[in-house]
């Protein structure tokens, strides 16, 4: 049995104990930190329940911001696509709710006044009835849940405040999937770092070694070759360690015989 009072050996891509053990941390961490496919599982089944538990309700979806675009899950692909053409021209309920943080209740006559473009493909669609909730906010654009309805006016019995159970948990996910994604991106960013740190500390010791420089003249060379080049120095640098077995010279070696 593995004794657990020492912690497990850091494993990595190119074999143990042969890379700095706090960057190979880096990438246990990423592996730690949930995947927005966690949080789009979650709010799909959280979609569905509602559908469930409303009869008046067809379909159900959720719009999270982000800064590639909104990102939609709902009960449906229907409601994907309902989603994304709202976004796409502009206009509906859903992009309405998320950007002024209002509720909003429209059934076709409404949308046809309000949002024109959208309201042929949601009668297309079969959909007659909207009612956009926007998650809470936590200073942030959260999104919007919005149900969609087969008859007019079929959202209008549905007080929001009975929604909120649901906005409760689906704003506490998508805030989680937030701050993991800001962890994701530093940590990323240090990974980065580290690893250039590293490169460049080796990159110094080398040009030191060849031109019997001390540490700072070292670097003012990589920085030197850096702005002549137009790259960074940390690109110079993985190019000096990476050349390096053929810039030292390789001693020849000589048998040494009866102690000479």
């Amino acid at each position: 049995m593995p004794d657990d009072s020492h912690p497990p050996e850091l494993k990595t891509d190119g074999g143990p104990a042969n890379r700095d053990p706090v960057t190979v941390s880096f990438g246990i961490l990423l592996d730690l930190l949930e995947t927005d496919d966690e949080m789009k599982v979650l709010l799909e089944a959280l979609c569905r329940q509602i559908v469930l538990v409303f009869p008046m309700v067809t379909a159900a979806g959720i719009t999270v911001p982000r800064e590639s675009g909104p990102a939609t899950v709902g009960s449906s692909d229907q409601v994907i696509e309902l989603e994304a053409l709202q976004y796409r021209f502009g206009e509906g309920p859903s992009p309405h709710a998320t950007h002024s943080g209002a509720v909003v209740r429209a059934d076709s006559t409404a949308l046809r006044e309000r949002w024109p473009a959208y309201s042929l493909s949601a009668e297309r669609a079969g959909v007659h009835s909207h009612l956009s909730v926007p998650l809470p906010s936590d200073g942030e654009q959260s999104g919007a849940l919005t149900l969609y309805g087969a008859l007019p006016r079929a959202l209008q019995q549905i007080d929001e405040s009975v929604l909120e159970p649901f906005l409760v948990v689906a704003g506490v996910e998508v805030r989680k999937a937030r701050r993991q994604r800001e962890a994701r991106r530093l940590i990323t960013q240090l990974g980065i770092a580290m690893r250039s740190r590293a490169a460049i500390d080796q990159a110094k010791g080398i040009v030191m070694a060849l031109r019997g420089l001390d540490a700072a003249t070292a670097f003012d060379v990589l920085v030197e070759h850096s702005q002549r080049e137009n790259v960074k120095v940390h690109e110079v640098a993985e190019r000096v360690v990476a050349a390096a077995p053929k810039l030292v010279p390789r001693q020849k070696f000589v048998p040494v015989r009866n102690g000479l």
